[in-house]
């Protein structure tokens, strides 16, 4: 083992893409990243895009939704305290009025499987409700076949980075929050190296987290932060792939390397 960058405070999945998810005390990891996480996700009927808050002029309100994994599967929660399993017949139905557009929870990726992404410099000026410009995203590029994951089936995102950006760590959405002892983002120092996870998960850290216009959107009684985004720009502007440009970072991807099982307290090391 080589040199401790810190233990894992808190170990998060998120049931279904584009809710809020829980807190869990441990959990086993596979190629496809923490058991549960994000193994559903709503169908836009209209588009066929999987439906994510990254357009939040559309898809903000899926932020006032939740998600659980109990003994008997997935429960997703709404705001006026109502709630529907995955696998009822009318779960469709009730996510639909909630979001006040017709949608379809599935475990299986679409075709080509892409959401959109308001450009997040745009919503920051012009404001959620405003109609501005929109990427299309495929996902998965990072990820195993058959995923809904953004780019890569794991998110780390460490204490120091979250100190540094002054807002919560639960609106960067992580699946791993790391307790480390250095200042500001300290996780871009470790794109490309193997990190071990307590005793059993190594996992490879590829590249810094681009962030969109998400964590700066109200997150269940959380209010709009628009901290969230434009303090990373001011001070951790890092180009995570070659020819991506310059964008605000907060957090790591990783790929899975070995399996196993995280508690959270596990120490994580760099590999030599």
């Amino acid at each position: 083992m080589g040199e401790m960058l810190g233990t894992v405070e808190v170990l998060r999945r998120y049931p279904v893409k584009g809710l809020l998810g829980e807190e869990i005390p441990a959990v086993d990891v596979a190629a496809t990243g923490l058991t549960g996480d994000r193994g559903l996700a709503l169908v836009d009927a209209e588009t066929g895009k999987v439906a994510s808050p990254k357009n939040p002029r559309v898809w903000r309100g899926m932020l006032a939704l939740s998600a659980a994994i109990d003994s008997g599967g997935v429960r997703v929660s709404l705001p006026d305290g109502e709630s529907v399993r995955a696998g009822d017949p009318h779960v469709d139905e009730v996510l639909s009025r909630a979001l006040g557009r017709k949608v379809t929870l599935t475990s299986t990726p679409p075709e080509k499987a892409a959401l959109e992404r308001a450009v997040p410099e745009e919503v920051l000026s012009e404001g959620v409700t405003a109609r501005v410009t929109v990427q299309e995203s495929v996902l998965g590029a990072g990820s195993p076949p058959g995923t809904f994951f953004d780019y890569a089936p794991l998110h780390l995102v460490t204490t120091s980075a979250i100190a540094a950006a002054g807002v919560e760590a639960v609106r960067y959405r992580p699946n791993l929050v790391i307790r480390t002892a250095g200042e500001g983002y300290v996780e871009n120092g470790w794109a490309g190296a193997e990190v071990a996870v307590g005793e059993e998960v190594v996992l490879r850290v590829t590249v810094p987290t681009p962030r969109c216009a998400v964590p700066t959107l109200e997150h269940g009684a959380l209010p709009r932060d628009t901290s969230a985004l434009r303090t990373p720009a001011a001070h951790n502007l890092v180009e995570p792939l070659p020819g991506y440009g310059p964008r605000p970072c907060v957090g790591v991807y990783a790929e899975v390397l070995r399996p196993g099982r995280i508690t959270s307290g596990d120490q994580v090391r760099l590999l030599d």
